[in-house]
């Protein structure tokens, strides 16, 4: 990447040796062009973009001022001339999105939304109301200091809040749009959160919609830019995810209550969605560590 060493500033975790929190500033794009195992969440604010965006299956178009928010293992490309602005990498260990949920309230709007695009279009008075966050952060992790820690995540709690805000304020002007989603769609969003345990096919969710197939994934995808199997598969992983993370339970259990009864099965299911098996998942994200009996 061109750019200087000083421009990229790491927090380390005393305790795992791995990354905790990374921010750093881009000039161009080669950082973005191929995909990573990255095991962070990762925010991107580009204040000067034009290009694209590959992530979930789908492509999305990017311009100046547009901020993207990414999961653990959560793969994207992004290719892009210009393409210039600031990226914070931070790990469960150092914030976890799901035990803060109740605080933050990120979760399933910055993270793990399988209905939206990741990349939200900021206006310049937005970008404005995060750069002094962005700045604290950087000054933070720049001058260690009492309490560099605690202070450093109050300062991404603050800004994870703003920037939740900002891309509600979007979904909420969404509704309004004469292209709002079918009445249809909506019913499916609860069918997904009701039986993804147990209803893997999209046949299952046409059924009980009462509609075919090919008309429902065709809707999915004009209004969701994902096939009705991404979706489904995609819901199906962030729930793998927060129990991995979470929990100790074993991953033969977590398949079992997945509505996988072969545990190989789940295990390639989620390397072909996450990058990464369920395994490594696990022992490189933190929180609930691999137990030696855990598969």
């Amino acid at each position: 990447m061109k750019m200087t060493a000083q421009s990229t500033y790491t927090l380390i975790n005393p305790a795992t040796k791995a990354l905790a929190f990374e921010l750093f500033d881009f000039v161009d794009d080669s950082y973005f062009k191929k995909t990573a195992d990255r095991n962070y969440y990762t925010i991107i604010l580009a204040t000067k973009a034009q290009g694209q965006l590959s992530a979930d299956f789908s492509t999305y178009p990017i311009q100046s001022n547009t901020m993207m928010c990414f999961s653990v293992y959560q793969p994207f490309i992004i290719r892009a001339e210009p393409f210039e602005g600031v990226l914070i990498h931070f790990h469960p260990d150092f914030f976890c999105i799901h035990k803060h949920q109740k605080e933050v309230a990120c979760n399933g709007v910055l993270f793990n939304n399988i209905y939206e695009s990741p990349a939200t279009q900021l206006t310049e008075e937005e970008v404005s109301g995060l750069a002094p966050l962005i700045t604290q952060l950087r000054t933070e992790i720049r001058q260690p200091a009492l309490a560099q820690y605690e202070l450093m995540v109050s300062y991404l709690k603050i800004l994870l809040i703003t920037a939740s805000r900002y891309k509600v304020s979007r979904q909420t002007n969404f509704q309004t749009r004469q292209n709002e989603e079918p009445f249809i769609l909506k019913t499916l969003k609860d069918a997904i959160e009701d039986h993804y345990r147990t209803k893997h096919r999209p046949a299952d969710y046409a059924a009980l919609l009462s509609i075919s197939v090919k008309a429902l994934n065709r809707l999915t995808v004009i209004h969701f830019n994902r096939t009705l199997s991404n979706l489904i598969a995609e819901r199906i992983i962030i729930e793998a995810k927060r129990q991995l993370y979470l929990t100790t339970k074993p991953v033969k259990a977590i398949a079992y209550e997945l509505g996988f009864n072969d545990e190989f099965y789940f295990s390639r299911f989620f390397k072909a969605n996450s990058q990464v098996s369920p395994q490594i998942y696990r022992s490189t994200v933190g929180f609930g560590k691999e137990q030696p009996n855990n598969r």
